[in-house]
């Protein structure tokens, strides 16, 4: 069929382009769910290993491919994208023994380089290279960690965007690389206990590592200098094969914690004293609450929960006697957020309307004062070791690239370490926040970038993303890929919905499971919203998500395709009846609820966007995004609903799917892949809002 584009700022034309593959419907595959009858006729896609499927993401590849390359400014857009990508960035340093780890990327670096230097003038030189493990790129860095004496590192490697990681060690000192390599972790890496570390695995696969159940999560300790098959096994639970389990000690080694979940909310916090071989016993039962271990002072466990205070509050606990326990910080009208040590004292963070606030208390509750930001903005860091008298954060903001500072704990100032500098005109945009009501009254904030100047006129291509889930805020923070939007006239919308935490568990709680629509609600109202007040139109608005913004987007696009133009969802939840099946998927139950329970599979059905795309139906333009390493949310998510939608679609609106390879869930991607899946990002939204693009000259 031809598939047709909005000309670049002129009259509309049409561009013959390859037809869609045929995405062949099998009728016989229907499933009931507690009486009704649910067709699922792109099952197939599912096995990504099948050669029809194979076949099939070749041909919609080429499809996508032939029509981005049409777009006529897409190099032009590439070009500038990497003009913006090429500045040093550097991270945060972090404070070892004697030694100071910073890692870098000198602009367009696949991988960011960690280096290290001896004192605070020593010789900086590289620590560990990422680039230098794969042609690619695609082999990155996931987690590190310092053992408690500082002599060892230890960091975990992800292939192709996999969760799947291998933890190796390295002496600091000589960077001699032990022999021993820990396989089949996944959401796990190193926590240091006396002579080695606490981690967590799955068995081996039996069957695709992409696409199998992982199930009976077990707690090892490693010992340095063995091999993992002499690793002690920690602790397990052969009741409950679907719960995830991390262990660890603190500081001083003397307790050792094992912290549970069922899935994505809620905790169990079990404990013994260090070398024990008595069995754990409960600290605090799960999993109706979250529960944190801020630190142990004196055998009084510091906690983070949101017990009895929805916002969460600080408390400690005598391990010796659990039941004395003692308020130390209480809840505030605002979100803690999370609780960091250095120095003797604990760092409070935050959340007021979606920005940071820090606070320097010490441990007996009393607040020393509130830490001074550059702005406002988001601020993380602020962890170190009990003998510190320094430590460091960073900052950022939407016009603001993160900076380094160095924090003296005694006296609350702030000094910049490292600035970064990047080709644009901070002084040239905007940054409001605005807050609209959405469908049940309820106050929604936004935070909206733009250039200055620009006229609120309704022509203004608009991209609004969101996420509104796991209680996952979405804070103020800086990006180079959205200056080559910003420069276009574009407007750049954070939406933060129900679902995330930006207003503590009670915002959470009123976006997930039977509430999930309120989600869809709010960033339907911010749609709403941006055109009411000229910000944009439906045929200038993009709306994009990744993940369960993915869902979030889908879901939308389905319940009110005329309210926008384009639609990008990326790495989706999308078939609502089935993700529970795949991988770690069961996770996410507590959060969405299950098809196997009847009431629960009611409402998950009324907006599950695989089953709710209907033909006869004029969809935006929309490209599916996804990967085929993806072992978090599969792609046969993205692969079913982008068949369906195909199937469905009445109009020339295209209708596409992206499908990269050797690439996961988003983690440590690749620069170069970056750059590239940006550019189809912003030449797609720009052609089908009928925006100019107007090449920026310096």
């Amino acid at each position: 069929m031809a598939l047709s584009l909005a000309a670049c700022g002129t009259a509309q034309k049409k561009i013959e382009t390859k037809p869609y593959p045929v995405s062949k419907m099998d009728s016989t595959v229907v499933e009931d769910y507690h009486g009704t009858q649910v067709a699922d006729p792109y099952r197939w896609l599912e096995d990504d290993n099948a050669k029809d499927t194979k076949e099939w993401v070749v041909a919609q590849n080429d499809v996508t491919t032939d029509y981005l390359a049409q777009i006529p400014f897409r190099e032009q857009m590439k070009s500038r994208l990497t003009e913006l990508f090429d500045y040093p960035k550097v991270g945060t340093p972090r404070k070892v023994g004697d030694y100071y780890f910073q890692f870098k990327n000198n602009g367009l670096q696949n991988q960011s380089v960690m280096y290290f230097q001896k004192g605070k003038d020593g010789k900086q030189e590289i620590f560990l290279d990422p680039n230098t493990l794969s042609k690619d790129g695609t082999v990155a860095l996931a987690a590190v960690s310092y053992s408690k004496d500082d002599k060892y590192c230890a960091y975990s490697l992800s292939a192709a965007g996999s969760d799947w990681v291998e933890i190796h060690i390295v002496e600091i000192a000589t960077k001699k690389k032990l022999p021993e390599v820990i396989k089949w972790v996944k959401f796990s890496g190193a926590s240091w206990g006396e002579d080695g570390f606490y981690y967590a695995r799955y068995e081996e696969p039996k069957g695709s590592a992409l696409t199998t159940k992982n199930e009976f999560q077990k707690v090892y300790f490693h010992k340095i200098d063995t091999d993992q098959q002499n690793d002690k096994l920690i602790y397990e639970d052969t009741k409950h094969p679907l719960r995830y389990f991390s262990g660890f000690a603190d500081e001083d080694n003397k307790w050792e914690f094992i912290n549970g979940s069922e899935g994505t909310y809620g905790t169990e916090l079990l404990f013994r004293k260090a070398g024990s071989k008595a069995p754990f016993k409960t600290l605090f039962k799960g999993f109706a609450h979250e529960y944190s271990i801020i630190d142990v002072i004196n055998n009084w466990a510091y906690v983070s929960t949101n017990e009895g205070a929805a916002n969460n509050k600080v408390i400690k606990i005598n391990l010796n006697n659990i039941k004395e326990c003692v308020d130390v910080v209480a809840e505030t009208e605002n979100l803690l957020q999370g609780v960091s040590t250095a120095g003797g004292f604990m760092f409070l963070s935050y959340l007021e309307n979606a920005t940071s606030r820090i606070y320097q208390y010490d441990y007996e509750g009393k607040q020393v004062r509130q830490v001074e930001l550059p702005g406002i903005g988001s601020a993380g860091g602020f962890s170190g070791e009990k003998t510190d008298t320094e430590v460091f954060y960073a900052f950022s903001s939407f016009n603001v690239p993160s900076t380094s500072y160095t924090y003296d704990i005694a006296t609350g100032a702030s000094t910049v370490f490292y600035r970064t500098e990047v080709d644009f005109n901070a002084d040239d945009y905007v940054v409001d926040q605005k807050f609209f009501a959405s469908k049940d009254g309820t106050k929604v904030p936004m935070f909206i970038v733009h250039k200055k100047g620009i006229k609120m006129d309704g022509q203004n291509p608009t991209y609004l993303y969101a996420y509104g889930g796991f209680s996952i805020p979405l804070t103020p923070g800086f990006s180079p890929t959205r200056i080559a939007f910003l420069e276009q006239g574009g407007v750049y919308v954070i939406a933060n919905i129900r679902g995330g935490s930006e207003y503590g568990e009670k915002w959470h709680k009123g976006g997930m499971k039977e509430n999930k629509q309120n989600v869809f609600d709010d960033f339907i109202g911010a749609a709403e919203y941006l055109i009411a007040e000229k910000y944009t139109s439906p045929e200038k608005l993009a709306i994009a998500g990744g993940s369960n913004g993915g869902l979030l987007v889908g879901a939308c696009l389905t319940q009110r395709p005329d309210l926008y133009a384009v639609a990008l969802p990326a790495v989706g939840v999308l078939d609502m009846l089935r993700y529970h099946k795949f991988t770690i998927g069961w996770g996410w139950v507590v959060e969405y609820g299950s098809s196997d329970v009847k009431e629960e599979f009611e409402y998950i059905y009324k907006y599950s966007p695989l089953h709710n795309v209907k033909k006869g139906v004029c969809y935006p333009a929309t490209m599916v995004t996804t990967a085929d390493h993806d072992d978090r949310v599969v792609p046969a998510h993205s692969f079913k609903f982008a068949a369906a939608l195909q199937a469905a679609q009445s109009c020339d609106n295209p209708t596409l799917i992206r499908i990269e390879t050797n690439a996961g869930h988003g983690a440590g991607k690749p620069t170069s892949k970056v750059i590239d899946e940006q550019t189809d990002i912003w030449s797609f939204v720009l052609w089908n809002t009928d925006s100019k693009f107007t090449p920026v000259t310096k």
